[in-house]
């Protein structure tokens, strides 16, 4: 029997940024920057509904803390969904992501 935690709802673990995710990022993030000398969006009183993405730059191989919103399967190497929280204003949906190590996988956090 293995000691492997199974994912479900709600878990917080680690994921890794692959390339296209950081590419996808700072794009949105660079477009951010572009956006705020849009004239639509000099005028606060009207609100868009947009949301300009700010935040620090990411790279591939960068981790960061992701809630699972979705499990597919009951077992420990079971693929999920999730929102990875970044250094930002903004937040990274992923789909069927596996357990393990590199980019675009999740890892369980240690315990300290």
């Amino acid at each position: 029997m293995s000691d492997a935690p199974i994912p479900s709802i709600g878990r917080i673990v680690h994921y890794t940024l692959s390339e296209s995710d950081a590419e996808a990022i700072n794009r949105r993030r660079d477009d951010a920057v572009a956006a705020a000398h849009n004239p639509r969006h000099a005028d606060r009183q009207k609100p868009m509904g947009e949301q300009v993405h700010f935040g620090n730059p990411v790279r591939e191989g960068d981790v960061f803390p992701m809630i699972i919103v979705r499990v597919w399967g009951t077992t420990a190497e079971s693929v999920v969904n999730g929102q990875v929280l970044l250094d930002g204003n903004d937040s990274l949906w992923v789909t069927s992501v596996g357990v393990g190590e590199g980019p675009r996988r999740f890892v369980w956090p240690p315990r300290v």
